[in-house]
């Protein structure tokens, strides 16, 4: 029973650090100043960012204590002290878990004491990028030795960052399109703007998806074990997690393509914006389940021996 409750709590754990750390960000570059829409005009800007951060906290400390509770063989063995500070001290896991708790807490803290301004969202976004990169620190990339270690936990810490600006993007423009006071001409336009700026981030965030992504698999699969994505557990899931990304892609290219333009044409005409707002509503919830399905995949098959340890 402890395996499925590690996975349970990784997941939780990512999907904390990328909404606190994305959402942050995406607030600061997509939300106008002094419009409806704005950073003080989103109620559910604080709200989110602060149980992302209460989950990653809460996350991160019961995830350790499960953790070591089936690496010392069972519960009672993995609450001792004795065990505990031997995984939060001498193993890399131990010491990113409280990593994330310091900065979860922090951010937590901030968010409780201030409001949403500039700074503390920028805060939060420091905080967020921290925790994103410490995963790395508890996967395969810090398990690679040699002179090639290094590439692989700084592609591990890339892709967890651009996953996060890419999640973080998705959560905030799910609120601003389902929201239930946002059917104002104003709400419309900020969120094709937001949508129609985040397009180049976008490209970006894909380009650096797909290189560490290889880079990865390089370390994980490697070129001599192709034939092990169909033949093992890790290969599998890591199999399923690609086409789900594959699925990502095309959502996020109908977005781009054709539904924000779309909703740009309905604006620009004073057309009524119904239909193209219902297209990237279901697009968009789409796109953000999978999102869901990838960080699901990932916190199972990180539990897994990769294709080249086999």
């Amino acid at each position: 029973m402890l395996e499925p409750a590690v996975i349970l709590l990784r997941l939780v754990q990512f999907a904390g650090a990328m909404i606190l750390f994305g959402s942050s960000l995406f607030a600061l570059y997509a939300l106008p100043v002094h419009r409806p829409g704005s950073v003080p005009g989103a109620p559910w800007l604080r709200p989110l960012l602060s149980w992302s951060a209460a989950g990653l906290v809460i996350g991160s400390l019961v995830g350790l204590l499960t953790q070591t509770s089936m690496l010392a063989g069972s519960m009672t063995e993995g609450l001792k002290l004795s065990s505990l500070s031997a995984v939060a001290t001498t193993m890399g896991l131990g010491r990113s878990a409280l990593v994330r708790t310091a900065a979860a807490g922090l951010a937590l803290l901030l968010l409780v004491v201030r409001r949403p301004d500039r700074r503390t969202l920028s805060a939060c976004a420091i905080l967020g990028a921290i925790v994103c990169a410490s995963f790395a620190w508890m996967g395969h990339g810090a398990a690679t030795e040699g002179a090639e270690g290094p590439l692989h936990l700084a592609a591990d810490m890339l892709h967890a960052l651009a996953a996060g600006v890419w999640i973080g993007a998705l959560v905030g423009f799910g609120f601003l399109a389902f929201r239930r006071s946002g059917h104002t001409a104003d709400t419309h336009a900020g969120l094709h703007k937001a949508l129609h700026g985040f397009s180049g981030v976008g490209s970006g965030l894909v380009a650096v998806l797909l290189v560490t992504g290889l880079i990865n698999s390089w370390f994980l699969v490697g070129p001599s074990r192709i034939a092990g994505l169909w033949t093992t557990p890790y290969g599998l899931l890591l199999s399923v997690k690609l086409a789900l990304f594959v699925g990502m892609l095309g959502l996020a290219a109908a977005n781009r393509f054709r539904l924000t333009p779309a909703l740009g044409v309905a604006l620009d005409t004073s057309g009524a914006p119904e239909a193209a707002l219902g297209a990237l509503r279901l697009s968009l919830l789409l796109e953000t389940s999978l999102a869901v399905s990838v960080l699901g995949l990932v916190a199972w098959f990180g539990m897994l021996a990769p294709v080249s340890a086999q």
